[in-house]
C-alpha cells in the first residue's frame, strides 16, 4: 500500500516538473516549502493572467522569503576577540 502511494506521488511530481518547466533544484525547494504538485499545476500562468509569475519564479521567491534569514545568519563571519 505504501509503495503505491509513493509511486503516485512520484508521478505527480514528475508531471508537475514537466508542465511547470521546473528543474530538480526548484522541485526540492517546493517540497521543502510543503507545496504539493497539484498546487503547482494549478498556478501555471495563462495568457490572460499576465500578473502571475511563472511557477519557478514564484517558488524561488517564496523560498528566499522563508529561508533568507537562516542563509544570512549562517554567512556572517565569526569575530575573534
Amino acid at each position: 500500500m505504501a509503495g503505491k502511494n509513493k509511486n503516485k506521488r512520484d508521478t505527480e511530481w514528475k508531471e508537475a516538473k514537466k508542465r511547470c518547466c521546473l528543474n530538480a533544484e526548484t522541485v526540492q525547494m517546493a517540497k521543502k516549502l510543503g507545496l504539493n504538485p497539484k498546487s503547482l499545476i494549478k498556478n501555471i500562468t495563462n495568457k490572460s493572467q499576465g500578473w502571475k509569475k511563472p511557477v519557478y519564479l514564484w517558488i524561488r521567491e517564496m523560498y528566499e522569503e522563508c529561508y533568507s534569514d537562516s542563509i544570512k545568519t549562517s554567512e556572517k563571519p565569526i569575530r575573534k576577540i
